[in-house]
């Protein structure tokens, strides 16, 4: 895997050498038949205003399948919202903890979600916690800028998120994050959470260190709570922690 300029700052930071990844352009049997037997996927992509957003997609195993060795079609039965364009999309089964992730280029051809693939590869499975899996009927959402006691008190509780970044060339990623109940800390208007020790690419922190922008993304598959924002890393030696600054709510349920 060839690192930009934000992962390879992130690896030196930390004191980590650059791993050996295998990624490739096109969509292996393998892992083909993983995505097809998905019922989450997570999407990461940036609206028309520039912001970056995480976003659930749900259904029966095969709502997301590769037609061919290089393009992928999601038919979701519920969902937020996903933008043409850089696009980059998270498979994960909590059952087995497994994941895969698969980055490329998105465009909607009526409701189907099309993706070309530019990038595809396995990650550990450190810190999944199992999850029951639902499709949510999701209504319209409501917007906010600052977080509410509700969504302040969902955020405290939770042992798992979802972070979506972007780095200008390179396109958009979308993440896992998971801890104990109580790992990230909120108020109003601002997150924060210790970054663990995982794979040593720094896919996240790479691409914040070159663009602060993210979208983050709660859910118990009854509801969705998005955020927008931007992100900083607070290091301490190797050490580090993010920051999440508020700028805009989506509270779907």
């Amino acid at each position: 895997m060839a690192y930009h300029e934000g992962e390879l700052e992130v690896q030196a930071r930390a004191g980590v050498a650059s791993p050996r990844i295998g990624v490739r352009d096109a969509i292996p049997p393998a892992a083909a038949e993983l995505l097809a037997a998905q019922r989450v996927v997570i999407a990461a992509s940036t609206d028309a205003a520039g912001r970056i957003w995480a976003s659930l997609l749900t259904g029966e195993p095969g709502f997301a399948r590769a037609v061919d060795w290089q393009e992928i079609h999601i038919t979701p039965a519920a969902g937020n919202e996903v933008f043409d364009g850089d696009v980059g999309l998270l498979a994960i089964e909590f059952a087995t903890r497994r994941r895969m992730r698969i980055n490329g280029r998105l465009r909607h051809e009526d409701k189907t979600l099309v993706v070309e693939t530019r990038e595809v590869y396995s990650n550990c499975p450190q810190y999944i916690t199992p999850q029951a899996v639902a499709i949510p009927t999701l209504a319209r959402p409501s917007k906010g800028a600052l977080l509410d006691d509700e969504q302040l008190a969902f955020i405290r509780a939770a042992d798992t998120f979802f972070i979506a970044t972007a780095h200008p060339e390179t396109g958009a990623d979308a993440s896992h994050r998971g801890g104990p109940a109580g790992f990230v800390q909120a108020e109003p208007e601002r997150l924060w959470w210790a970054d663990y020790p995982g794979n040593n690419m720094f896919n996240t922190l790479g691409n914040l260190a070159v663009n602060p922008h993210c979208g983050l993304l709660f859910t118990d598959f009854a509801r969705t709570l998005q955020l927008t924002g931007t992100a900083s890393i607070e290091w301490d030696g190797t050490e580090r922690a993010v920051a999440f600054s508020v700028e805009e709510v989506l509270y779907t349920t």
